[in-house]
């Protein structure tokens, strides 16, 4: 995951380079786009290091929302200001695809914790793995 957000914030820069900087709407829009597109990635990599269950939950969470809000952002381009849907497409998937397996992160470890607190297991959930436990993961990463 830390590659294919990395590699979403790439999607996001080369989107905004070929964006008309001279027309200020564009501009505006697609630094909000890339403020948005390459946090994901930051915050992807704080949740890899989260000292908490709760920490990594907030910080998957914020991934979600930041992709959500990189979709506002292609939309408005989209409609607002005549950008191609061909240019906005790839970027547009792939964060509908990020988000998808964002939320099933989140929900899958706020699963765990809460079996594990239903259990009588309170000791282990303070110590149990955040981020880089795979039974956790939807996917191989």
């Amino acid at each position: 995951m830390r590659r294919r957000t990395k590699e979403f914030a790439g999607l996001v820069i080369r989107l905004f380079l070929v964006l008309n900087k001279r027309r200020e709407e564009l501009r505006i829009l697609g630094k909000q786009m890339i403020r948005s597109g390459t946090s994901v990635a930051a915050n992807y990599r704080e949740a890899s290091g989260a000292r908490s269950n709760e920490e990594f939950t907030a910080k998957i969470d914020l991934c979600s929302q930041e992709v959500d809000e990189t979709q506002l952002w292609l939309e408005l381009l989209r409609d607002e200001c005549s950008i191609p849907s061909s240019i906005t497409d790839p970027v547009w998937k792939e964060a509908d695809e990020l988000i998808s397996i964002f939320v099933t992160m989140s929900k899958k470890h706020q699963a765990k914790i809460s079996s594990l607190i239903d259990s009588g297991f309170r000791s282990q959930v303070s110590s149990f793995p955040t981020a880089l436990d795979p039974r956790l993961l939807p996917f191989a990463v």
